[in-house]
């Protein structure tokens, strides 16, 4: 690899891991002051979204100036586009942190039940558990990392669904209630959104590592592995 590739591509990793640290902070501040019912602290989660933005937009300038200055191939190529859709990615978390955040302050305007509808904190574990997992596997470009996050996503999504038919029938209780059910409802569907983002950077590492493109319910980490070794062993036979 040519120095200045080498040296660009160093510079890329820097940006893409001091813009995933924002972002993982961000969506930990939403959720808390959600679960705090803390106005300000909801702010700051919406206020700091702009660094966010901001950060995306020089990751992405920095993988174009890449492609067009030197012409990258191969695992270097691949590498540039994986970034190039982890930090959409990422800005997209971003977004859904400061949609939690709205939701946190709108809770605060209003007065809590007596009564636990139910608990989503068990889900906001799991999906900041993925979160984390999906931005360790990218730093590290550990694919079974990345694919220990794919396989959390079904559950993200079942966790949902139980909230959502937790909610209708709550609704039908506690009709008093129905605003601010509608408000634990609608992060519950921001946090089903951010483990989605993050089963697609975890995607993406597979396809910076491996080379393969598993999305969309195609071949999964281990299906890629037993083809690689069928395909080495044929390789050797002949």
């Amino acid at each position: 690899m040519p120095v200045h590739l080498q040296r660009d591509i160093e510079e890329i990793k820097k940006k893409i891991i001091a813009l995933s640290t924002l972002v993982e902070e961000n969506v930990a501040r939403a959720v808390k002051s959600a679960d705090s019912r803390d106005a300000s602290l909801a702010a700051q989660a919406i206020e700091l979204d702009a660094d966010i933005d901001k950060q995306e937009i020089v990751v992405e300038d920095a993988c174009l100036k890449t492609l067009a200055l030197n012409q990258p191939v191969a695992a270097d190529l691949r590498f540039i586009v994986a970034v190039l859709k982890i930090n959409n990615d990422l800005e997209r978390i971003g977004d859904m942190a400061v949609n939690i955040a709205e939701r946190a302050q709108e809770l605060c305007r209003q007065d809590k039940p007596e009564t636990a509808f139910f608990d989503w904190h068990a889900m906001v574990e799991k999906v900041r558990l993925m979160l984390k997992k999906s931005l360790d596997s990218l730093i590290s470009l550990d694919p079974a990392l990345a694919q220990s996050v794919c396989a959390s996503d079904d559950e993200i999504d079942a966790m949902n669904r139980d909230m959502f038919t937790k909610t209708i029938a709550a609704l039908k209780t506690r009709p008093d209630s129905a605003e601010y059910l509608i408000h634990l409802l609608s992060i519950s569907r921001h946090l089903e959104r951010i483990a989605d983002h993050a089963t697609n950077i975890a995607e993406d590492v597979l396809y910076m590592t491996e080379g393969y493109i598993v999305r969309h319910g195609g071949m999964r980490y281990t299906s890629l592995v037993e083809g690689r070794k069928k395909a080495e062993e044929q390789s050797f036979r002949h």
